[in-house]
């Protein structure tokens, strides 16, 4: 299904993203280039299925995501995100020509759009995003509340498509400009990430990946039972669903070294989230959804766990309740340009 939509015309930015000429440059912030050294591109099989996915989900086993958990961690997601991947991100896009709808854009798994709202008013000139769910929920409400402009004013517009996004090819991608996801990586295997690296560097794509699980979780207060819950929220993430084996928190380092061989240099830079309940009843609840589900997923892993994790769950809701706990969820952003490391400069 393909259908293309004009954005709404000038008015309020969508949630998280800041208004004004200077919301769309950030100071740069410290990131990591990794150099590959012996370019390489073996052959890689057809793309296997996946589904557009979002982690860090309190529903670990549903095959979608609500637009309402969508949306209330879309204010973790834009604060989280590494605006130190935009500098070397703009300085490529600059130096590549120009095609008829300016920059085209195609975001994995797009969910409810927030990546379109918050990296549309960063990047200058028009842009035409093509957004990829399997779910025509979310795949109308993000091109509803795509942003109108780029970062100068530029035209954004938007089209979608639903489904299968690890079938995405080399001559699927002819023409683009850049491809994004978020949350995306963690929820593959091994083989869906080679293909789908494979199909980018193929095509010659920049690649940005965000808000990828990397298998740490910080509480403050700390409990005793942090750490083994941790360990099997973890092997959940790793898990084999369906006759495949997810990647989970392996993911960025898989793909870095997927990217790598195929001739890519890769900046990778933290992106955690940090959640407090005590600035406000919105994280209050959303870290209170998080918590629920990064249990229930543990427990899910390791049944033996259930009778303390009940408890423990119970101490740590009493505490977000009264705005006594803090989390940070650690992530890893990652973005890879194609070509030789000469090429691009970190």
């Amino acid at each position: 299904m393909n259908n293309t939509v004009d954005t709404p015309g000038p008015g309020a930015p969508g949630p998280d993203t800041p208004s004004g000429p200077d919301s769309s440059r950030e100071p740069d912030a410290p990131l990591t280039s990794h150099t590959p050294n012996v370019p390489n591109t073996p052959d890689t099989p057809d793309a296997p299925a996946s589904e557009a996915s979002h982690s860090d989900t309190p529903h670990a086993e549903a095959p979608g995501y609500s637009p309402q958990w969508l949306e209330l961690r879309e204010g973790a997601d834009a604060a989280a995100r590494a605006p130190g991947l935009l500098r070397p991100l703009r300085a490529f896009l600059a130096d590549r020509p120009p095609t008829d709808l300016g920059l085209v854009i195609s975001d994995l798994g797009c969910g409810t759009g927030s990546m379109t709202r918050w990296l549309a008013p960063r990047l200058d000139g028009p842009q035409h995003w093509i957004l990829y769910d399997h779910d025509p929920r979310l795949l109308d409400r993000a091109a509803a509340l795509a942003p109108p402009t780029a970062a100068d004013g530029g035209r954004v517009t938007v089209s979608t498509e639903q489904g299968d996004i690890g079938r995405l090819t080399v001559d699927g991608l002819a023409g683009t400009s850049l491809v994004t996801g978020s949350a995306l990586l963690d929820v593959l295997t091994a083989d869906e990430v080679e293909a789908l690296v494979d199909a980018c560097t193929g095509a010659g794509c920049p690649v940005l990946l965000a808000l990828s699980v990397v298998g740490r979780v910080e509480f403050t207060p700390a409990d005793p039972l942090d750490a083994e819950l941790t360990d099997a929220f973890n092997a959940h993430q790793r898990r084999h669903r369906d006759g495949r084996r997810l990647l989970g928190p392996d993911a960025v380092t898989a793909a870095t070294e997927a990217f790598e061989r195929r001739g890519a240099t890769v900046h990778t830079q933290a992106s955690p989230w940090r959640l407090d309940p005590s600035r406000g009843a919105e994280e209050s609840v959303l870290t209170e959804w998080w918590l629920r589900g990064w249990v229930e997923a543990a427990r899910e892993q390791r049944p033996d766990l259930a009778p303390r994790a009940e408890n423990y769950l119970r101490r740590r809701l009493n505490a977000c309740a009264e705005g006594e706990l803090s989390v940070v969820v650690h992530h890893v952003d990652l973005l890879a340009l194609p070509g030789p490391a000469e090429a691009t400069t970190s």
